[in-house]
């Protein structure tokens, strides 16, 4: 199916973005490539300018911005598995950080994570209201488990003229490993694979 044309047909798109970040270290010997991916959507918003009490025209067709952009996410990281995700959006000004939170619900958040592989942990989430140009820290944790901390993480994402007031910027967020040279300790994804036998 193709999923960016199913989100074409419900909403207004502007236009699809994205990010690519790979870090080799952060000051250490370096050693596995970390690779770090954010993807985004600017639609329209339908409500922006005025408060409506019923959301669901925006959150019902979500499922496909989810499967859309897990897709996305999923090629850029190339044959890398996603170990980590995260989600967010920044609503333009005539709008409410409400207005993302109908996109991002658990209609668009089960797609995602059929598109990532599958994911059991709850996907940490960001949403705010802000003028174009605005970064946005898309938190990340581990797919399977919420407190494996070597997996806490973030990344930044802009859309540089986007969102305009009366238009929402969604994004997901997606990394191939813990941070660069994790070591704080806490629970690991070891102890996760070893409760999982």
């Amino acid at each position: 199916m193709n999923y960016s044309s199913e989100v074409e047909r419900d909403y207004d798109v502007r236009g699809w973005y994205s990010s690519v970040q790979e870090s080799r270290h952060d000051g250490g010997t370096p050693g596995e490539t970390l690779v770090k991916v954010a993807t985004g959507v600017v639609i329209r918003n339908p409500f922006a300018g005025k408060f409506v009490a019923e959301l669901s025209d925006l959150t019902n067709p979500s499922s496909a911005i989810g499967h859309a952009l897990g897709e996305r996410a999923v090629a850029l990281l190339g044959n890398r598995p996603v170990e980590s995700y995260g989600k967010g959006g920044i609503a333009g000004t005539s709008g409410e950080q409400e207005h993302v939170v109908a996109c991002i619900t658990t209609v668009f958040g089960d797609p995602l994570r059929q598109q990532v592989g599958g994911g059991k942990a709850w996907i940490s989430s960001v949403s705010k209201v802000a003028v174009a140009g605005t970064t946005i820290d898309i938190p990340l944790a581990h797919k399977d488990e919420l407190y494996i901390r070597s997996h806490y993480d973030a990344v930044t994402f802009c859309v540089p003229d986007a969102p305009r007031p009366d238009e929402l910027l969604i994004c997901v967020a997606v990394a191939s490993g813990p941070r660069v040279h994790q070591r704080v300790g806490g629970k690991s994804v070891a102890d996760l694979k070893a409760t999982a036998v």
